[in-house]
């Protein structure tokens, strides 16, 4: 790794301690206040910065202790201290390659090669940290290796192929998205709890029981703000390019045909602007972090936006006029462009939205539409299908329906069509295990490295005993 890399991951223990520190006497100023009286404040100071030294020295020693290398199979790493780890990537399992810069690793040129596997949680294999150049190359060099394309000895570093830009959400979006959010309904309620409970009590103490939830409503809205600040999203040969990120970049390259399942939402608040937020599941990104940072295809964007991010998954829905379609599975409800509704036995499970809820099924992909406070559908191309099933709990067994479950790859997106009749639950599970079978078994596999050709071999001599004897001479010849 490059030798700035203690100093990028050392200053995390001195955080640590600050925080410490902080979360110690912030409760009790009268308690600091005597502390740093006097000397106190060299105990103090000699404490931060034996502890930056033991920080940054651990740092520098892990540092020297990791390797990593690459071939065309896998990536491997080797780190560790105490406890030496090795990991492997498989070049054929990989996913997806994100390049992720912190804000101290941006302003000393540093990037952090995250590669994402299809192992479940904690399969990532991170690098940390290279030069930008170097972690472009590399990113480009994993991704065609991964594609089987082998690189000829003697040739040049491949270069990242060019992309089209395709998508992008401006920081006013941005901004009115999450003013718009559903998170701003519970912001005015908690402020007009307080102002009413200010007003009862009479007292302004019972503002203060309510920090915790007023940091985590500014938590909230800090975050999205500086995760999905200045996205981008390209179209490459490489697959789909994502970028963002205000503190922290992060660029993302998924392959194509990686995604495993699409969901697209709008709040009640975002329907007047008709504005649209799409999430997927893709193999390898799983955990709370990954849904938050890894797992969004577009945070906030127009009608348009959102089916221009459903076209670079699934290009082809096997349907003659998709817009008309997708038009009714956004905003539509009943049966109308074919799509099938829950019976009017369901009505009592789900009252205002059973009309809304139902399913269509096309020739690439099985799309499920519902809510109605919140819109919401999902697309699941039949070839990611993983597997299914039919659930159905108590009050559905007592009304005569039951719940299709299309298991997807952990994400943010949990398909399921509700509230069937139980034979139409049971059909629809049959025909769509072969739907899934039929495109899985016409889905064009990844390419996979040429043979080497083998040397060509001396013909062996034959055996004596095989060979034709050679014809003698007539008497009076020459031999």
């Amino acid at each position: 790794m490059h030798p700035v890399t203690p100093a990028v991951k050392g200053w995390k223990v001195l955080a640590v301690l600050l925080f410490i520190a902080v979360q110690q006497f912030g409760d009790n100023i009268e308690q600091a206040g005597e502390l740093f009286a006097g000397r106190g404040w060299l105990i103090a100071l000699g404490v931060i910065v034996g502890g930056a030294l033991i920080g940054f020295g651990y740092a520098a020693v892990a540092w020297r202790m990791t390797r990593f290398a690459i071939d065309d199979e896998a990536v491997y790493l080797h780190s560790g201290i105490l406890f030496r780890q090795q990991r492997k990537a498989r070049l054929d399992r990989l996913q997806a390659v994100d390049v992720v810069q912190p804000i101290l690793a941006r302003i000393l040129g540093l990037s952090e090669l995250k590669l994402e596997v299809a192992g479940g949680a904690g399969s990532a294999v991170s690098l940390a940290f290279l030069k930008e150049d170097d972690a472009a190359r590399l990113r480009a060099e994993l991704l065609a290796r991964a594609a089987g394309v082998r690189r000829v000895v003697g040739a040049e570093d491949p270069v990242p192929a060019p992309a089209q830009n395709v998508l992008e959400v401006t920081p006013w979006t941005l901004v009115g998205s999450l003013v718009r959010s559903g998170m701003t309904i519970w912001a005015v309620l908690v402020i007009a709890g307080l102002v009413v409970g200010v007003v009862l009590s009479g007292e302004l103490s019972t503002v203060f029981v309510a920090i915790p939830v007023l940091l985590g409503l500014v938590g909230f809205y800090w975050g999205r703000f500086t995760r999905e600040f200045n996205f981008h999203a390209a179209i490459s040969p490489e697959g789909i390019g994502l970028r963002h990120g205000l503190l922290e970049s992060r660029s993302q390259t998924v392959p194509p045909g990686r995604v495993q399942a699409l969901r697209l939402s709008q709040s009640l608040l975002w329907r007047g602007p008709s504005w649209w937020r799409v999430e997927m599941n893709v193999a390898g990104y799983s955990g709370a972090q990954a849904q938050l940072t890894e797992n969004v295809l577009l945070p906030v964007g127009d009608r348009d936006q959102a089916l221009i991010a459903v076209w670079l998954v699934l290009p082809d829905l096997g349907i003659e006029d998709p817009r008309t379609v997708l038009t009714q599975a956004l905003d539509g409800s009943g049966d109308g462009q074919g799509f099938t509704t829950m019976p009017r036995s369901a009505r009592w499970l789900d009252p205002l939205g059973w009309r809304r809820t139902g399913y269509l099924v096309t020739d690439r992909a099985l799309l499920i539409r519902s809510g109605w406070l919140v819109h919401r559908l999902v697309i699941v191309p039949h070839e990611r299908t993983q597997s299914l099933g039919v659930e159905q709990g108590p009050l559905q067994r007592r009304l005569g329906v039951a719940s299709l479950v299309v298991h997807s790859t952990p994400g943010p997106v949990a398909p399921r069509v509700p509230h069937l009749a139980v034979a139409a639950a049971g059909d629809l599970m049959t025909e769509q295990a072969a739907r899934a079978r039929i495109a899985r078994a016409g889905a064009h596999p990844e390419p996979e490295p040429e043979p080497e050709p083998e040397p060509e071999r001396e013909p062996e001599p034959e055996p004596e005993s095989e060979r034709e004897p050679e014809p003698r001479p007539e008497p009076g010849t020459e031999r």
